[in-house]
């Protein structure tokens, strides 16, 4: 383990509340920008095959309109799902406990 491991999860030091917590808040912003990117690549491939039939230098009106239209769709999806979760996180921590 290198020095920065060994101290900042107990192995020779001890790290304040505020530093604790500005670890827990770049966890948390890293965490929020992989999801931002795999939600962006996900939905540029499915899109992507569902919308584009043939590839060239430029989108047709049709593409264009369909590629806005899936990716509405997608994002809203993606939405609803996230609040479910988070609801659902929210009410199995206020009862004390997971299933």
């Amino acid at each position: 383990m290198d020095n920065y491991s060994s101290s900042a999860f107990g192995g020779g030091g001890s790290m304040s509340s505020s530093q604790k917590e500005q670890v827990l808040q770049e966890l948390r912003s890293q965490i929020a920008l992989a999801n931002a990117q795999e939600l962006m690549q996900k939905m540029s491939e499915k899109c992507f095959k569902k919308c584009i039939y043939k590839p060239g230098t430029q989108l047709d009106n049709s593409e264009q309109k369909c590629l806005a239209m899936c990716m509405d769709r997608y994002m809203d999806a993606w939405n609803t799902v996230s609040r479910t979760y988070n609801a659902r996180l929210s009410r199995e921590h206020s009862s004390g406990g997971y299933q």
